[in-house]
């Protein structure tokens, strides 16, 4: 069985497929202000509502996220920017994000990360921390989403396997329920269905019931997904995609998710209490590429706001 899909530009793509529509429902996807500055209208590219995440690389500032997060809010789009602990200074600093998204964007979810540098900048170093502070459920957020990692994390489990992975998820589960806002697992992206389905079943027998929204690569050159994926620390999903790069015969077509999408969407028609929920988009080839693609393979899911008016 083929883990990756690959097709030529000029093949037709296949619509009418109403297990993918109804997979797709409701999807999200992920900007930086650098990305989002270059797509002129974004209602031409994603369906209404849709929630758009606005990923917080160390180093740009501030007043640059919230910029971004009021200008698609404005465009009607529901924002979720990440707070990644480890480039949060102190509790004083993460109020004030909080107070600018809010009174700036009325944003009132986030997704609340360890972040990717090594050394903390100030007083936090992991998502529990940035709970525990109460400032989320002070400002009313109603929505707060933590990460899930479906092949593993080698900076919190270095020895391989998940055991403080499941840990860390067992406190935000019971969080969860001491909190009003709603909680998720978003995930790092995989390229393969089985692996993923393995995880998210083994979520549920060990009692962790927070709802998925599956992390999925968008359309992509080959050589920017291993880049990314190698970056990324993405484990099985890596040899996939090595194996794939040494057939010089599909080195040069894109990548699209159709194959592994399709698969998740199958099995979520056969098991309507599989706990995946929704997918997330990382448009690692470009925002306009991947919308295009849910577009194409979406049906109503994928209709942009602007075609509906």
């Amino acid at each position: 069985m083929a883990l990756l899909n690959f097709r030529k530009r000029d093949e037709a793509p296949k619509t009418g497929n109403p297990e993918m529509e109804a997979f797709l429902q409701n999807y999200s996807i992920e900007v930086m202000p650098r990305t989002a500055s270059k797509v002129e209208d974004f209602r031409a590219l994603l369906p209404e509502g849709t929630r758009v995440y606005i990923a917080h690389i160390e180093g740009t500032p501030i007043e640059e996220m919230v910029a971004t997060a009021k200008r698609l809010s404005g465009e009607g789009y529901n924002v979720m920017p990440h707070f990644p602990a480890r480039i949060i200074k102190d509790a004083a600093t993460l109020e004030n994000w909080i107070a600018m998204y809010q009174g700036e964007a009325g944003v009132e979810q986030a997704l609340l990360l360890a972040g990717g540098v090594t050394e903390p900048h100030g007083d936090f170093h992991s998502s529990m921390q940035l709970m525990e502070t109460g400032l989320f459920d002070k400002a009313g957020f109603k929505r707060l989403h933590v990460a899930g990692h479906p092949e593993g994390n080698k900076d919190i489990d270095p020895n391989g396997g998940d055991a403080t992975v499941m840990e860390a998820l067992r406190w935000k589960q019971s969080f969860s329920q001491r909190t009003d806002a709603q909680m998720a697992l978003a995930t790092q992206f995989a390229f393969d269905a089985g692996p993923i389905i393995t995880w998210a079943n083994r979520l549920k027998s060990e009692g962790i019931d927070l709802p998925v929204h599956i992390g999925i690569a968008g359309p992509a050159k080959l050589q920017t997904l291993i880049k990314f994926a190698i970056a990324c620390g993405v484990g099985p999903s890596l040899k996939v995609l090595q194996k794939r790069a040494m057939d010089v015969s599909k080195l040069l077509l894109p990548y699209e998710p159709t194959e592994v999408l399709s698969q998740l969407a199958a099995h979520k028609a056969a098991n309507p209490d599989f706990n995946i929920e929704q997918v997330h988009f990382f448009p690692l080839g470009g925002i306009k590429t991947n919308a295009e693609w849910a577009i194409a393979n979406g049906g109503a899911a994928g209709r942009p706001a602007s075609a509906h008016g």
